[in-house]
C-alpha cells in the first residue's frame, strides 16, 4: 500500500518527472547531437552515442531515485507525515525497502525514453538481449542509489537536504564518469573514480553494449553500497524514531 501510495505521489509532480525523464534524454541530443558511430570514446571502445546512452539513462535513473526521495522525506519529516507512519507497524527495514522500491519504479520511464531517444534520433542499434539487459542492469542498479537517498532524506534537515543532495549528486555523477568518461581524468584520480558507485553503475551498461557479461567487480562494488545505503538509512530511521 506504501510503495502504490509513493509511485502516484511522484507521477503527480510534473517539476520531478521532467527532470528525472526528460531533462537527461534532452542532454543525450546535446551532448551526442553532432557526433556518430564512428567517433569512438577513448578506453571503452563503444561509440559517442552509444556511450553517452548509456550514461545519461544511469544518470537519469539516478536523479529519479536520489533527488526524490531525499527531498520528499525531508519534506516529510517536516510535515509530520512520518511521525504518522511510525504509529503503524512498520518496522525501518520495511519503510526503507518501500521508499527504495517505490522510486526504483518511477525511474523506468526515464531509462526507456533515453532508449528511445538514442535509438530514434542517433541509430544507436543492439541486439534485442541487449536492450533487455541494459534495461535490467539499470534499473536494478538504480536501487543502490534509491537507497543512498532515504539515508540524505534522514540525514539532513528540510533546509540544508537540497544542497546537499545537490553535491552528492553531482559529485557521483561527474567523478563516476557519467558525464565524462573516466579516461579523461589523471591517474590518482581515475583509482578513486573505480571505487564509486556511479563508476560500477555505468560500467555495467558499457559492458552489456560491448556483448560481454557485466564484471563481478562492479556487480559487488553496487551490491556492497546498496547494504551499506540501505542498513544506514533504516539506522537513521530508527535513531529519528526515538528523537520522536
Amino acid at each position: 500500500m506504501l510503495i502504490r501510495l509513493e509511485i502516484i505521489r511522484a507521477l503527480r509532480n510534473k517539476k520531478f518527472l521532467f527532470f528525472s525523464v526528460l531533462y537527461p534524454a534532452l542532454l543525450f541530443l546535446l551532448i551526442a547531437g553532432g557526433q556518430d558511430a564512428t567517433d569512438k570514446v577513448g578506453g571503452t571502445g563503444l561509440g559517442v552515442p552509444a556511450f553517452m546512452m548509456v550514461s545519461m539513462a544511469s544518470f537519469g535513473a539516478l536523479t529519479a531515485v536520489l533527488m526524490g526521495n531525499s527531498e520528499r522525506i525531508a519534506k516529510e519529516r517536516e510535515s509530520g507525515w512520518v511521525r504518522q507512519l511510525r504509529l503503524t507497524s512498520l518496522p525501518g527495514r520495511g519503510y526503507v525497502l518501500a521508499k527504495t522500491a517505490s522510486a526504483a519504479v518511477v525511474s523506468l520511464p526515464s531509462i526507456l525514453v533515453v532508449f528511445a531517444v538514442a535509438a530514434a534520433v542517433k541509430d544507436v542499434r543492439l541486439e534485442a538481449w541487449q536492450w533487455l539487459a541494459l534495461t535490467g542492469a539499470i534499473w536494478a542498479g538504480s536501487l543502490c542509489f534509491a537507497a543512498l537517498g532515504v539515508a540524505i532524506g534522514y540525514l539532513a534537515t528540510g533546509d540544508a537536504v537540497r544542497p546537499i543532495t545537490m553535491i552528492v549528486y553531482f559529485g557521483l555523477s561527474v567523478l563516476g564518469g557519467l558525464w565524462m568518461p573516466t579516461t579523461t581524468f589523471p591517474q590518482w584520480l581515475r583509482d578513486i573514480a573505480s571505487w564509486l558507485p556511479t563508476h560500477a553503475y555505468a560500467a555495467l551498461g558499457q559492458a552489456i553494449e560491448l556483448g560481454d557479461a557485466p564484471h563481478a567487480k562492479d556487480i559487488a562494488l553496487l551490491a556492497g553500497y546498496f547494504v551499506l545505503f540501505a542498513g544506514g538509512a533504516a539506522w537513521l530511521y530508527r535513531k529519528d524514531t526515538l528523537k520522536a
